[in-house]
């Protein structure tokens, strides 16, 4: 029995023991994990905050001189621009009926020479070529002949009225020297006016026709060959004068009630999108066009701005309904990174110099330096973006054109380049 209770003892005192070494076990994990939370914690928060500096954007990159020239940066200044409330049309540049030639000739003949060439100008009355046709020949015979017959038929006429006045011949004599007269005198005239007409001497006897530009103006297109036969009624040359060069615009239906003369158009060539050219409206048509169902709008072009300019020419435009006006840049001015938009402003040129001691003064070569400013833009037209500033400034900042792209890349990139 003692034996019983000694073993019941021994057996509780045990199980105590392992219930106090457990409850310390249970304890000393409670406070492990509490310090493993902790230093989780703070190296979270430093992980962080080492995460959070290296995201802090870089807004700044250089360029060497050379980079610089390799790339081809162009710099440029905010401009005020119409680019807002516009009828947008396309459309081609032509000149007025009185401005373009179709030159031909009267009477068909071989073609003997040619005097000019594609794309040159010429003055109203200029020859471009001759033709030659032994009809004229007998043109100018017949006007000698009828100009030598008016001489004589002129002495009897005289002489024939001055007998019919004393009554010594009859008054049926005199009528018909008249009538001879007046009959030369026409076939005379006829004869001049044909030759006018083929711009030939009446002097002489030539058979040789000129073909003369009836215009001011730049030959296009010619539609002979040295020995050639011209026909009539074929054209031969175009002349086209560009000077009073303007638009034609398809306007669609729906918005011709918008559309009324003076008002001020901005106008792209399709293949020349970094020129903007203004022009005004100065008629519309009043009949639509069968294939298109658009109504023909005519805008002026200013003489200065016209040159360089050809007929024929596709072109973008944009009507302008209000005069409202707002700052903006070339479209290739503007990039974007993530969700945010960014223009390079251009910074003063700096002079690095790196020297160790001991080492004589190493001068590198010259930066350019810029510096991503971060802009709201707007409406994007004939090649140039509406753009508001986050943060003022300069007005006579220069800002990046062209080259844009290229600089975020480097930004993005750290900013790296070679001294």
């Amino acid at each position: 029995m003692k034996n019983i209770q000694n073993y019941l003892t021994a057996k509780s005192a045990k199980i105590v023991t392992q219930s106090s070494q457990s409850l310390i076990s249970l304890r000393a994990l409670r406070f492990v994990f509490a310090c493993l939370a902790v230093n989780l914690s703070a190296c979270n928060e430093k992980k962080a905050e080492e995460t959070q500096e290296e995201e802090k954007p870089n807004t700044e990159v250089a360029l060497t001189e050379s980079q610089y020239k390799t790339v081809g940066i162009e710099t440029g200044f905010v401009e005020d621009r119409n680019l807002n409330k516009v009828i947008k049309a396309n459309g081609y540049t032509t000149v007025p009926p009185q401005n373009s030639a179709e030159v031909s000739t009267l009477i068909g003949g071989t073609v003997k020479d040619i005097y000019v060439l594609e794309g040159t100008f010429v003055n109203k009355g200029k020859v471009l070529a001759t033709i030659q046709n032994l009809e004229v020949i007998e043109m100018q015979e017949e006007y000698h002949s009828a100009t030598a017959n008016i001489e004589y038929l002129q002495l009897e006429y005289n002489r024939q009225k001055t007998l019919s006045d004393e009554n010594v011949n009859p008054r049926k004599t005199f009528q018909e020297v008249k009538a001879k007269l007046a009959a030369e005198r026409a076939r005379a005239q006829a004869a001049k006016n044909k030759l006018d007409a083929l711009h030939v001497s009446t002097k002489g006897s030539s058979s040789l026709v000129p073909i003369v530009s009836p215009i001011n103006g730049y030959v296009g297109k010619i539609n002979i060959a040295k020995g050639a036969f011209a026909n009539t009624g074929v054209s031969l040359f175009e002349v086209v004068d560009n000077s009073q060069m303007h638009l034609d615009l398809n306007v669609y239906e729906k918005d011709l009630g918008s559309i009324s003369i003076g008002q001020v158009i901005d106008f792209v060539l399709t293949n020349q999108s970094n020129k903007s050219i203004k022009g005004k409206i100065f008629g519309i048509n009043k009949s639509f066009s069968n294939e298109s169902k658009t109504v023909a709008v005519h805008a002026k072009i200013d003489p200065a701005d016209a040159k360089g300019l050809i007929s024929g020419m596709y072109v973008s435009a944009n009507i302008n309904i209000t005069n409202a006006t707002v700052p903006a840049l070339p479209k290739d001015a503007v990039v974007r990174n993530a969700d945010k938009y960014f223009v390079f402003v251009q910074e003063e040129e700096k002079a690095e110099k790196d020297h160790k001691a001991g080492e004589k003064e190493e001068v590198h070569e010259k930066e350019v330096h810029f510096k991503a400013i971060e802009v709201v833009p707007g409406t994007t037209d004939l090649g140039f973006t509406e753009i508001k500033f986050v943060d003022k400034i300069d007005s006579q900042a220069k800002i990046v054109t062209k080259g844009a792209f290229y600089l975020l890349s480097a930004m993005k990139g750290g900013g790296e380049h070679e001294h």
